[in-house]
């Protein structure tokens, strides 16, 4: 029986399996925000808008994880948006804080505050290249933006004082340099005498 030489198909590489790779992007994410000290929540179900919480000590963000893992265009792509019907919206402050992507290959992070996103959520990334004007890579990495301001009225605060015994009594200096107009007289000593008026000082 002869043999079929006609060719055979060649069969399609199979895609990559999207939703398998963003839940290790977020496993991903658990790790390395927990590691570095936050602590990190994740909402009950999947309505919200946001992957994850997370908890520096003063304060929540609300975080969506993105992944990307091949490069188009000489670079690593993916979108600020989510599904709504059969279009897509772009994410807002209403509805995250930041968008974490995550460059699986080369295991790199992009914190990227959605103030940044919203009016150009194609977002592109190229840490293979040394180009100056990359929109982006400021944001490699830069977990320190999500880390508490140490501002005052942000959170504890550490004063430091020491006593020094050569240094003026304060209180002396205070009566000498104090200008006379604005100078406070001590309040007599003893009970005031009847009829509840104390004299004045001289």
């Amino acid at each position: 029986m002869p043999k079929d030489k006609s060719p055979k198909k060649k069969s399609k590489p199979k895609r990559p399996n999207t939703k398998l790779t963003g839940e290790r992007s977020e496993a991903a994410f658990l790790q390395r925000a927990s590691a570095l000290g936050f602590g990190v929540a994740k909402p009950w179900g999947d309505s919200l808008r946001y992957d994850f919480i997370l908890d520096n000590g003063q304060r929540l963000w609300r975080v969506q994880v993105k992944c990307t893992e091949t490069i188009r265009a000489r670079a690593y792509e993916t979108r600020a948006t989510y599904s709504v019907g059969k279009g897509r919206a772009v994410y807002t402050r209403k509805d995250i804080d930041f968008v974490a992507a995550h460059l699986v290959p080369l295991d790199l992070w992009y914190l990227v505050p959605v103030d940044v996103c919203t009016p150009a959520p194609m977002l592109r990334f190229y840490p293979h290249r040394k180009a100056k004007r990359m929109r982006l890579e400021k944001y490699r990495e830069l977990w320190s933006q999500l880390k508490p301001t140490g501002s005052p009225g942000n959170g504890p605060f550490t004063i430091y004082a020491c006593i020094d015994d050569t240094w003026p009594d304060a209180s002396s200096q205070i009566v000498e340099t104090w200008p006379e107009e604005f100078w406070i007289p001590p309040v007599p000593e003893g009970p005031p005498p009847i009829g509840g008026k104390a004299p004045l000082p001289s």
